[in-house]
């Protein structure tokens, strides 16, 4: 197997951290817009690994490097706005795919918090017949979430119910930065788009449909000493996979926020600084064309810098209910919890991101022992999930399974939680 890692960022960084403690590969090229920042990220490992320079926004400049170094799997780790030219120039090189985020979603033009417009991935799975026709695949969503999130998904429905009434993801942390009020540590772009898009739910019924941002709170209860953190919908790609390929009712996504994070994204939103549109700045006859969001983002700290003054746990997981294989009621919450303390002493690297990389390596290896095989266009739902957990259990990183009842925080616990 022989790897392109695009990006060397937070999640691309740790990616490669983690695949050099593995044999499964012979060839891993991690490339960057910046050389500089790409030859950072291989620097200390063994002669396996490259650094080069890329432009993502070019399909034929990915092509092109792909058959320099005759690769074999591409490994998207860059932000949304990168999925097709990445994508694409996999497919022209002949290589498989693998990304943790897919193609970009558009609201409808005249009815955004009830019709969907372009959703996400939809770009991607319109050309799953041409990745099928050249026997390729492309194994979308496979970070955390997407990805370990899925495979909860799926595994619950093989294992552990017998009929699925909704499978809703819950994502949520305890994790503070020393020294900033203000500083998510994961990229502020994908947060953005996110959380101030219209969020999409699935019912069996109706199928896919959008709400207004921040619907439907509620106060989730996270193991491992995170405690309950208030939940809102937001857009995300497990509910566009996983009714394609696990039955249920309903599928909701819910990101643990907060009220303190929610207030400042809807006043980014108020002000306009969510725009990927370029505004001109400054006058003259030569202004600079700029968009909000990336002056946004360049006003925050980088993610990847923050390990060492971050405290706490991030956890992703899969909460299921419906009725078990003996005809009982049951609900689980099926999750994988990192401690930044834990991730940043074994790798050097925050929990979010290295929560985010070490799926996508898992699958890598999981796909060169041929365990898991497929072509065209799939989820991480698609593919057995056993194997998987099984694997991510010996990279030392397990996972865990949560009966429960229906979590009903006291009114003490709620303002707790909102004035933490």
């Amino acid at each position: 197997m022989r790897i392109l890692l695009v990006g060397a960022g937070g999640v691309g960084s740790a990616a490669a951290s983690i695949a050099a403690r593995r044999d499964f590969f012979q060839l891993m090229v991690v490339a960057d817009y910046s050389l500089e920042r790409a030859q950072k990220a291989v620097s200390g490992y063994d002669d396996r690994f490259l650094a080069a320079r890329l432009d993502a926004s070019n399909a034929e400049d990915v092509a092109a490097l792909c058959r320099e170094h005759r690769i074999t799997h591409v490994l998207n780790a860059v932000d949304p706005r990168f999925v097709m030219p990445i994508f694409d120039g996999a497919y022209a090189a002949g290589a498989d795919y693998l990304d943790m985020a897919m193609s970009l979603s558009r609201p409808h033009p005249t009815d955004p918090y009830s019709q969907t417009g372009v959703m996400l991935g939809e770009e991607q799975f319109a050309k799953a017949v041409d990745w099928a026709a050249k026997e390729r695949l492309a194994l979308v969503g496979i970070g955390v979430e997407p990805g370990l999130s899925d495979i909860f998904a799926r595994y619950a429905a093989d294992h552990l119910f017998a009929e699925i009434d909704e499978i809703g993801v819950r994502d949520g942390s305890n994790i503070t930065v020393d020294g900033f009020d203000f500083a998510p540590s994961f990229s502020i772009w994908t947060t953005i788009e996110e959380c101030l898009n219209p969020p999409i739910i699935w019912e069996r019924e109706r199928g896919w449909f959008t709400t207004a941002p921040f619907s439907e709170p509620e106060v989730f209860d996270f193991p491992e000493g995170i405690g309950p953190v208030e939940c809102v919908n937001v857009e995300h790609e497990e509910v566009l996979l996983i009714p394609r390929w696990v039955d249920a009712k309903r599928v909701t996504f819910k990101y643990g926020l907060g009220s303190e994070f929610i207030e400042i994204l809807k006043t980014v939103h108020k002000l306009g600084l969510d725009s990927t549109r370029p505004i001109a700045i400054g006058g003259g006859k030569s202004p600079v064309m700029v968009s909000p969001r990336d002056v946004l983002a360049a006003q925050l700290p980088d993610p990847a810098t923050l390990g060492s003054r971050m405290r706490g746990k991030t956890c992703a997981g899969t909460w299921v209910r419906g009725r078990a294989l003996d005809g009982k009621v049951k609900e689980v919450y099926l999750y994988h919890v990192v401690d930044n303390e834990w991730s940043m002493r074994e790798y050097g690297h925050q929990a979010v991101v290295w929560q985010t990389a070490v799926n996508p390596v898992v699958a890598l290896e999981l796909l060169s022992e041929r365990v898991w095989q497929g072509i065209g266009v799939l989820g991480p739902e698609a593919l057995d999930p056993v194997p998987f957990l099984n694997k991510l259990t010996e990279y030392g990183s397990p996972w865990g399974v949560r009966e429960q009842q229906p979590f009903r925080p006291t009114s003490n616990q709620v303002r707790q939680q909102v004035a933490a």
